[in-house]
């Protein structure tokens, strides 16, 4: 199978579409927690809004971190804790605690 490179104009276009997918699976799946994301795959949605923040100050964008999360999480943070978040079960935070260093 070949490689192909799109044009970069179509290039962002797709990886901006497959963010949006990523964005809408992520709030479609409140359940999975952000510590077992990272705990999985290494990130979370606080990391992915963290990069998109890193992205509009790369290109002068002015956006703070509960802006950020937000648009990841589709309301403010706090309300999503309140709504979606549950304790992590003492493995969960075991295994957070031994691979990220803390």
């Amino acid at each position: 199978m070949s490689n192909p490179v799109p044009d970069p104009a179509t290039t962002e276009k797709l990886e901006a579409a497959a963010f949006r997918a990523l964005v809408t699976h992520l709030r479609q799946r409140s359940d999975v927690q952000n510590i077992e994301l990272m705990n999985l795959a290494g990130f979370c949605r606080n990391c992915l809004s963290r990069w998109y923040r890193e992205a509009a100050e790369g290109m002068g964008v002015a956006l703070t971190d509960p802006e950020a999360r937000e648009i990841v999480y589709g309301m403010p943070y706090k309300e999503w804790q309140a709504q979606h978040q549950t304790p992590p079960s003492p493995e969960a935070l075991a295994k957070f605690n031994e691979t990220s260093g803390h």
